[in-house]
């Protein structure tokens, strides 16, 4: 069974979507569902397309590259695997391939965490909305991997927002 963290990660037999998802990260290469009808890719992994409705997709790879669009730093380890992380941010990533599509305010935004060069958490005072990242891949074993996010050294397009310190 895939791990990450030293846990087991539980994907049921008949979520192929999140089966595939895993299994082509371990690729290296981040893959999204590409709607055959609408032409729009998706995420998280489905079985039908929330904006048709239509069941055939194909898997497309991409870049991995985006903006941090929003991100919190999780205080307390839910799980004691992660006691060692916290604080740890977990970002929304506005991935660059389908920015604002199919309207200005809609994109494919993925849910990871910011990691550093060690894989661990990457330092609070680093992470800010506007940030540019780019995908990493941690094997998770069992020929699956989870993808997660680096700080990528590419400019922000704008100025970048942090939380202020004493909220």
């Amino acid at each position: 069974m895939p791990q990450y963290h030293g846990l087991e990660v539980f994907i049921p037999e008949n979520d192929r979507p999140h089966i595939e998802y895993f299994e082509q990260a371990a690729s290296g290469t981040l893959h999204l569902q590409h709607c055959a009808e609408c032409d729009l890719m998706r995420y998280p992994p489905s079985p039908m397309c929330s904006e048709c409705g239509v069941t055939d997709y194909t898997w497309v790879p991409i870049s991995g590259k985006g903006t941090i669009h929003s991100y919190y730093f999780v205080p307390h380890a839910v799980n004691p695997a992660f006691r060692d992380w916290t604080p740890y941010p977990v970002i929304l990533v506005e991935i660059d391939e389908q920015r604002g599509h199919p309207t200005p305010d809609r994109s494919v935004r993925i849910i990871g965490n910011c990691i550093n060069a060690d894989e661990g958490p990457e330092l609070e005072a680093n992470v800010a909305i506007g940030k540019r990242v780019e995908v990493t891949m941690i094997d998770m074993g069992d020929g699956m991997a989870l993808p997660q996010f680096r700080l990528s050294d590419e400019d922000p397009e704008h100025d970048t927002w942090q939380f202020p310190e004493d909220a």
